[in-house]
């Protein structure tokens, strides 16, 4: 499923525009980014809270399609510039981790 398609389907909001809208194959949800860097796969998207920068590296290092923020957290402007600097995108939901993690898994099911 392309990402736009899914930001649509959980109705999410991305942070910035100008993305590549790229194939979305599954979501990993984890807060520990040690966790992430050794169990996360290519074109899943970061279902998380850790709302900093080095979320993005590690979701650039493994090649995932979107880091998905939940609860409202806030973006600080270090993480969004280098999110667009890596050309990861970022989407926020009011959703927490669980019903986040749920919605994705259901929208990939179908």
């Amino acid at each position: 499923m392309k990402l736009s398609t899914v930001i649509e389907t959980l109705v999410v909001r991305p942070l910035w525009d100008g993305w590549e809208d790229r194939d979305v194959k599954g979501g990993y949800t984890s807060d520990l980014l040690s966790d992430v860097m050794a169990n996360a796969t290519e074109d899943e998207i970061l279902i998380t809270i850790q709302a900093h920068k080095n979320t993005i590296a590690v979701a650039q290092l493994k090649d995932m399609a979107a880091v998905l923020i939940c609860s409202n957290r806030p973006v600080d402007e270090a993480m969004l510039s280098t999110a667009q600097e890596e050309n990861i995108p970022i989407l926020i939901t009011s959703d927490n981790q669980y019903t986040a993690s749920y919605k994705l898994h259901q929208a990939l099911s179908q």
